[in-house]
C-alpha cells in the first residue's frame, strides 16, 4: 500500500471527497491541533482496532505528528487484516506547513 502525501490528502480533502482518517496521536496532542480524525492513540491501538472494522477494507488514512507512529500504526492494522492503510507522509506537521 503506497503512503499519500500530504499535498494528495489536502487535495482530495479541498474536493470534498470523504476521507477515513486516523489520529494516532495521544490526546493532548489532539486536543491542541487535529483535523477532525477518529482519534486511537497508538498505545490503545491493540485495545481499540476492532473499533475501525467498518474500515477493514476501505482505505484508512494514519496520521500522526510527523509520521513515525503512523507507520508503526499501519505495520500493526495491516497485521490485523486492514487492506489498505496508507501513511500521511510528515504528519500534522507537514499538513500544517503545507
Amino acid at each position: 500500500m503506497e503512503d499519500i502525501t500530504v499535498q494528495e490528502f489536502k487535495e482530495r480533502q479541498g474536493n470534498g471527497e470523504a476521507l477515513n482518517v486516523l489520529d494516532v496521536r495521544e490526546q493532548w496532542e489532539y486536543e491542541e491541533d487535529n483535523l477532525g480524525a477518529i482519534l486511537v492513540p497508538l498505545g490503545d491501538l491493540p485495545t481499540r482496532h476492532t473499533e475501525l472494522a467498518d474500515w477493514k477494507e476501505a482505505e484508512l488514512i494514519v496520521h500522526c505528528k510527523s509520521g513515525g507512529r503512523a507507520g508503526q500504526a499501519k505495520k500493526y492494522l495491516i497485521s490485523q487484516g486492514f487492506t489498505n492503510v496508507r501513511n500521511m507522509l510528515g504528519g500534522i506537521t507537514a499538513y500544517r506547513e503545507a
